[in-house]
């Protein structure tokens, strides 16, 4: 039963294989009748469950989004599934590309809010009674106890931590600039393509979430070079060993 679920990004995959988890069970999405599988590159779409530190944890390794054709609900049916099978405690990581000019590809940034009004509520629809209340508050999505949990992890490993507001898009397509200049007139300091969604659906079930992104380039207007998927891998595997050492430290000081 594990008692934390651990979603890892693009190019953030790697860690399932890093020597702090102590594999045990594998269940590749595809094997589960009605699944969404996950089809973006980097992303392989398991669920390991495994032991950190002594933690029992579930790690998903991979999601799935909506603009992969999965409706909003869909895009959020791991975590509800990692939820309903004990784990309390969610911890997001993504790939996102930085808006505040303050950010540069290779940092991690603690999210602290979000802004999610360009995509789909996952909880559209007729409310699933068992699993939350209809109207979910959002005051604090992000648990501000994990949150110091992140940042104490963080100063004891000497490594710099951003903070910062994520917002969600519904992509595959890169953002315009006038979408960048809108979105940082709205505070966001970071944008991607899922986080939000899987983290009001674990609210809603309340869940307790931290996310971390890792800023893998400047967003389109801010940065000159031309955005790539394959830029994100690259430079989210760059950042891995700091990446692997924070989350660890996390997992073992919330376990």
């Amino acid at each position: 039963k594990p008692e934390i679920c651990a979603v890892l990004g693009s190019g953030l995959g790697g860690y399932a294989d890093s020597p702090s988890v102590v594999r045990g069970l594998e269940v590749p999405y595809s094997d589960i009748p009605g699944f969404p599988v996950s089809t973006t590159a980097g992303h392989d779409g398991k669920y390991i469950f495994a032991h950190v530190k002594g933690v029992p944890v579930v790690i998903m390794k991979g999601r799935v989004h909506m603009y992969e054709g999965y409706s909003a609900g869909d895009s959020v049916l791991p975590v509800r599934t990692a939820g309903l099978m004990g784990a309390r405690t969610l911890i997001l990581t993504n790939a996102a590309g930085g808006i505040n000019r303050s950010l540069r590809p290779g940092d991690l940034m603690l999210i602290r809010d979000h802004i999610s009004v360009f995509v789909p509520s996952p909880l559209r629809g007729a409310n699933i009674d068992e699993l939350g209340e209809r109207f979910t508050d959002m005051t604090h999505v992000y648990s501000e106890r994990l949150s110091d949990t992140v940042r104490k992890c963080a100063r004891e490993l000497n490594m710099t931590l951003k903070e910062g507001v994520y917002a969600q898009l519904p992509g595959p397509q890169y953002e315009t600039p006038a979408e960048i200049r809108m979105l940082s007139a709205l505070g966001a300091d970071a944008v991607g393509m899922s986080t939000a969604a899987e983290a009001i659906a674990a609210r809603h079930m309340k869940m307790d979430v931290c996310a971390v992104s890792c800023i893998t380039n400047m967003a389109a207007g801010i940065g000159n070079a031309p955005l790539s998927h394959e830029e994100v891998q690259i430079t989210a595997d760059s950042a891995r060993e700091r990446f692997e050492k924070l989350i660890t430290s996390v997992i073992s000081n919330i376990g």
